[in-house]
């Protein structure tokens, strides 16, 4: 409930001030620009994020960052449609790649400071995945014997 009325209070100063500054039809229209610039971005940077996600499973790599940005995209879009200046801008924010891959990179980290088997997980999930089965039994050899290293010659004297 503090946070909740701290936020308030942020939004109500930072919105009494740019009324202020720009006047009150100004202010309306900044924020009406400001939601509907921010709902295209949004738009458009979910579409790529559920792209990217799609393209990490055909080519069997976790999707972790893929999947984290699209959550990333969703809590801009909520700060976006939430009115205030302070929460447009920071969802505008949070649109731009840049921006995002900052407060991820953070994210992760913090996430695996909580729990380290995430970070061994990261890491050995970095490669591609391979489908195949494993057959017991004896190895037969059928092709060539590679060609053994030349051994190293003294030269004649004399």
């Amino acid at each position: 409930m503090r946070w909740f009325l701290m936020y308030a209070v942020v939004e109500v100063v930072a919105l009494a001030a740019v009324v202020a500054w720009l006047g009150f039809g100004w202010t309306l229209l900044l924020l009406l620009a400001g939601a509907m610039l921010g709902m295209w971005l949004v738009r458009r940077e979910g579409a790529r994020a559920a792209l990217a996600t799609a393209e990490a499973v055909r080519g069997g790599r976790t999707a972790h960052a893929e999947l984290t940005d699209g959550a990333l995209i969703g809590v801009a879009g909520l700060l976006i449609l939430v009115p205030g200046v302070v929460s447009d801008v920071l969802g505008l924010l949070l649109v731009l790649p840049p921006v995002r891959a900052l407060v991820r990179g953070r994210l992760v980290r913090q996430a695996e400071q909580r729990s380290p088997l995430l970070r061994n997980v990261r890491i050995r999930t970095g490669g591609p995945v391979i489908d195949g089965t494993v057959v017991e039994g004896t190895v037969v050899d059928t092709g060539p014997k590679p060609p053994s290293p030349p051994t190293a010659r003294r030269p004649l004297e004399g």
